[in-house]
């Protein structure tokens, strides 16, 4: 058991919930004709980090659709904004994030190498769920899904030194040997760079009108046993985050997890708005004798090793809010 549990104070910004991607459990994606599709405006942006700085948040977690423009519709939307992809408006809107006083951490899908030069000194960290080297019927048809893509996003960032998250998603169809197979590919990584900060381990959870809608959750005792066999498998310097409003986290704390993700005092779970965040100030109840800690979007040992451009505004920025340790700094 970790003898202290780990949180970021984010704002959650859904910038679009177009998507290429057609996965069969996804109840966030829209085709650009749905009447519930959108693209946040620059204002509209703002308005949210206005109120992550009133609620004294450090992370701006910036998500979308994957490659959302090659839908001609969303192009139109796109260019209308002066923009030409969803990746060069993101390159603007960490920049207000900065602006602010925020730390983006981007979460795109899958990104070229040269997409990824241009993100990162915008951004603490950045993040990509493997979810799973097997190929499933819950991926077909997504040309985002393929384990090969993933991955060579994920090694892109390894190469271009970027503090990264990445995460499986239980319970959509993969097996105990899928399982420990992904934790293998994602230990490997970072056995060859050291960027892995964190890796997620996410239970599938139904959504209405989706093709996995009947299918049935993971159960805690799988989540246990998952949690389990991640931390036997990841190097010691690789966190496991369980998000706390879709598991019984504690018993997952007892069998190896030691962060929560970023919690949100202000926005919702956009992905899972039907499962509210914990409040922060009720943690150290729930979490009895072990020590919450605040970090910042960017893990501590990477703060405390300079994997950011130092006099850059993203690096006063870390060095702002970064304690001696690397952690947030009492606030």
């Amino acid at each position: 058991m970790p003898d202290q549990v780990t949180f970021s104070r984010n704002v959650f910004l859904p910038i679009t919930n177009v998507c290429r991607n057609r996965c069969g459990y996804c109840g966030f994606r829209r085709d650009p004709t749905h009447p519930e599709a959108n693209l946040m405006t620059v204002d509209e942006v703002k308005r949210i980090l206005e109120e992550g700085v009133r609620f004294e948040c450090t992370e701006a977690l910036f998500t979308f659709g994957e490659r959302p423009e090659e839908h001609q519709l969303f192009r139109e939307w796109i260019n209308d904004l002066g923009y030409s992809s969803v990746i060069e408006y993101l390159v603007d809107l960490c920049e207000i994030a900065i602006d602010y006083g925020i730390l983006p951490h981007s979460n795109p899908g899958v990104m070229s190498l040269r997409e990824m030069k241009r993100l990162k000194p915008l951004n603490a960290s950045m993040g990509l769920m493997l979810e799973t080297v097997a190929t499933l019927p819950a991926h077909e048809g997504c040309a985002g899904k393929i384990p090969s893509a993933r991955i060579k996003t994920i090694e892109n960032a390894g190469r271009l030194k970027i503090p990264f998250t990445t995460g499986l998603l239980i319970g959509i169809g993969e097996s105990m040997a899928d399982r420990e197979q992904t934790l293998e590919v994602v230990r490997d990584l970072h056995q060859r760079y050291r960027h892995i900060q964190e890796v997620i381990i996410q239970p599938f959870a139904p959504k209405p009108d989706t093709e996995m809608a009947n299918c049935p959750e993971p159960s805690h005792q799988e989540m246990i046993d998952v949690v389990t066999i991640a931390r036997r498998i990841l190097p010691d310097d690789v966190a496991i985050q369980v998000p706390p409003n879709l598991t019984g986290f504690p018993d997952l704390i007892r069998c190896g997890a030691s962060d929560l993700g970023g919690i949100s005092p202000y926005t919702i779970d956009w992905i899972n708005p039907e499962a509210e965040w914990p409040r922060i100030s009720d943690l150290a109840k729930t979490l009895g004798n072990i020590r919450q800690r605040e970090r910042l979007p960017i893990y501590p040992q990477y703060v405390l090793n300079r994997w950011y451009e130092r006099g850059s505004k993203l690096g006063d920025l870390i060095e702002k809010y970064a304690d001696r340790d690397g952690f947030r700094d009492g606030h």
